[in-house]
């Protein structure tokens, strides 16, 4: 603990030291101040409830430390870099900054955006998967993270008549490999560094893929006046969060690509294992065997038409890639891309929440973080969607009550619409092929 006070109270640190973080976690809907895994710490429990209790866009969110978007026209006018990962919770900040500030500035804006999980932009991997041994930042872009940084000043600050670094993006893209494991028992998934002219792509094609009814995903709109699919999320069951955009927590949940399966390292999960996708409350939509590479790159969204028994819940989906099996993976690996979460009150605007009339239906939008990946021939690409990503996001009670406050919780029967009028819809980011492949 950080804390200074903390720091000089021996009983709060062996009060901070005793804590079992996932035993607090099992019971969340109990937390109340003074009653947390944090109570030993005020000013830090202080600071948790001050963020889980603004649930609306108000003006504590709008701190310039908290919304630069609010801000830009306050940033210098000088050459800058954004860099981050697809499993790094900070993906979207990177890549809206980047599209505001080169709006809004004349000297050039750049972004990076690798494989990698927060802060680990040294390692290959991301999670159970393995990029390669071009994934790590050293050698690549350069032969060391200081290295990247002195080009960068010496080209912009030092010799400004003789810069070296064009205003660019460098991604990783994501896929190729062999899908079978490797020595460190990872999937080798592969990928490849590319240099773009601008955030979006500009040879974008924005790709609906339409969930069906018979769980299929297809570029074409289902043909049924009438067709939807129905799940229960129940708050005290709800679905363990297997990787992603994560920042910290572990070993309560690890952030990263992985198999979307429980095991014994899952948070929640309870034996027998299953997939995730074994599971009543998440619906699975996916294509059949792609006949060539899909690439996508770029922000993902989803636009569903939803509606519930309930005052407010949550929808998740999730992007995967589905390998198919081979003798290292006999089930295959569904490997998690990205995804995204809204709390159905906020459907219309996040500073003015609406709590929803039961059985109404809404149309509502989700926006992932962005992403880069090959779906190769033989693979399917999958949309999971559910009402829980649990510990990564906290529980809907589906009661309406705000956030961090509630005292109650029900189960929600949570449909969504699947006909030709109300078409739900992922919008994928499809590249088209490269003449270098």
């Amino acid at each position: 603990m950080e804390s200074p006070a903390v720091a000089a109270d021996p009983d709060a640190l062996a009060a901070l030291a005793a804590v079992d973080i996932a035993a607090w976690m099992e019971r969340i809907h109990e937390w109340r101040p003074g009653h947390s895994p944090l109570n030993a710490a005020p000013e830090y429990e202080k600071y948790l409830f001050d963020q889980w209790q603004h649930g609306n866009f108000d003006d504590y969110w709008r701190q310039p430390g908290l919304y630069a978007e609010g801000y830009h026209q306050d940033f210098c006018d000088a050459a800058m870099v954004h860099m981050s990962s697809w499993y790094d919770a900070y993906s979207r900040t990177a890549t809206d900054n980047y599209i505001g500030l080169k709006k809004s500035k004349r000297s050039p804006v750049c972004l990076i955006l690798g494989p990698w999980t927060h802060g680990n932009r040294s390692l290959r991997y991301s999670g159970d998967v393995d990029f390669g041994p071009a994934a790590a930042l050293e050698n690549s872009l350069a032969s060391d993270f200081l290295a990247l940084r002195l080009q960068w000043f010496d080209a912009w600050l030092k010799e400004p008549a003789a810069q070296s670094i064009e205003s660019t993006v460098r991604l990783f893209v994501m896929g190729g490999g062999s899908g079978r494991k490797n020595a460190d028992h990872r999937m080798d998934h592969g990928g490849r560094w590319r240099v773009e002219k601008d955030w979006p792509l500009p040879d974008t094609r924005w790709t609906p893929y339409y969930l069906q009814e018979d769980g299929m995903l297809s570029p074409e709109r289902a043909p049924e006046a009438t067709a939807s699919r129905t799940f229960r999320h129940d708050p005290r069951n709800p679905v363990p969060t297997v990787g992603g955009a994560i920042t910290s927590a572990e070993p309560l949940m690890f952030g990263g690509a992985f198999d979307q399966r429980e095991g014994p390292k899952v948070f929640g999960a309870r034996p027998p294992y299953q997939p995730l996708s074994a599971r009543p409350d998440v619906l699975v939509f996916q294509t059949p065997p792609l006949q060539e590479d899909v690439e996508i790159t770029g922000p993902v969204t989803a636009e569903f038409w939803i509606s519930s028994d309930c005052l407010d819940t949550d929808f998740n989906f999730k992007l995967i890639d589905v390998y198919p099996p081979n003798d290292d993976y006999p089930q295959g690996y569904a490997m998690n891309l990205t995804d995204g979460v809204l709390r159905v009150r906020y459907r219309e605007s996040w500073e003015h929440p609406k709590l929803m009339q039961p059985g109404e239906v809404y149309q509502i939008r989700i926006e992932a973080f962005p992403t880069s990946n090959i779906v190769k021939r033989g693979h399917r690409i999958r949309v999971d969607v559910s009402s829980s990503n649990f510990p990564r996001f906290d529980i809907n009670p589906n009661t309406g009550e705000p956030e961090g406050r509630a005292r109650n919780h029900k189960i929600a029967t949570n449909r969504i619409h699947l006909d030709r009028t109300r078409a739900s819809q992922v919008i994928l980011p499809i590249i088209p092929r490269r003449e270098d492949g």
